[in-house]
């Protein structure tokens, strides 16, 4: 069997009502996959939304955007 990956699309604000939600669904997804956060399309994020995606890449999930970025300078 091959890895297995699933890739969340996010877009638009990333705000504290919605960290509760996305960690929820990480954490499931997680269990058997790896996980990518495609965030190419986010134009905003609080506070809270900055921890909630630093922990998510502490914890193996790719944060598709940081990469790119990274890879262009």
């Amino acid at each position: 069997m091959g890895h297995r990956f699933v890739c969340f699309t996010l877009s638009g604000r990333i705000q504290f009502d919605y960290v509760a939600e996305l960690q929820n669904l990480v954490d499931f997804a997680a269990a058997k996959n790896t996980v990518v956060l495609d965030s190419k399309e986010v134009r905003l994020v609080d506070r809270d939304a900055v921890r909630f995606l630093a922990h998510c890449k502490a914890e193996g999930t790719k944060l598709e955007w940081i990469t790119r970025e990274r890879g262009q300078t």
